[in-house]
């Protein structure tokens, strides 16, 4: 008898948190140890930090050109955060879908309730740094932000923060290896849902 060939639908994870509860690191080491996930590479009007570079970490656009492309319908979702623009393509989220593969959005909490909507099959993962002052030194220890910006973003992450009711799962990052196991766990299960598979 043959075996059953099942077909398991791909899906999008989003990952959101505040500034400082270590996103960018989580989801790279997610995607170090699954070869099914791959990231949405950001479009924003935020200037580059530190060795970033465009295309890879974020494609690095004009205010002007990120809303010529916002009015075109370009991204899946959009969002303003601390004064700068962020958007996700569409287009390359559906090629990797139809590739088979899961798409990571790390994005803000604005973006994660539209994707919400716009996707409810989508699985959101929300990062909780262990308390605020672990976020405060996360912060300080960038060294890429004044003091100004600092407590801007710790304001914003008190109302962040606030959404996490919204999220399919809280992850609290407090050792970076278990968060990744955690998350990871997460999208294993996702990924074994009945109503993602066919036979």
């Amino acid at each position: 008898m043959p075996p059953f060939d099942v077909v398991r639908k791909s899906f999008l994870v989003v990952v959101s948190g505040p500034s400082g509860a270590g996103k960018s690191t989580v989801v790279d080491r997610m995607l170090e140890r699954s070869s099914r996930l791959v990231a949405s590479v950001s479009v924003t009007t935020r200037p580059p930090r530190g060795d970033e570079r465009d295309g890879v970490d974020y494609f690095f656009v004009s205010r002007e050109e990120f809303e010529r492309r916002r009015e075109s319908g370009a991204f899946l979702e959009w969002a303003e955060v601390h004064g700068n623009l962020y958007g996700t393509p569409g287009a390359f989220v559906a090629r990797m879908l139809d590739e088979g593969m899961n798409v990571v959005l790390e994005i803000d909490v604005q973006g994660g309730m539209l994707v919400r909507d716009s996707h409810p099959e989508a699985v959101l993962i929300f990062l909780m740094p262990p308390g605020f002052e672990a976020l405060r030194e996360r912060l300080r220890g960038r060294a890429t932000d004044d003091a100004e910006v600092i407590g801007r973003r710790l304001e914003n992450a008190r109302r962040e923060i606030s959404y996490y009711g919204r999220y399919d799962y809280i992850v609290v990052n407090d050792e970076i290896d278990r968060c990744v196991d955690d998350c990871l766990a997460i999208v294993r299960a996702e990924a074994l849902r009945r109503e993602r598979a066919s036979i």
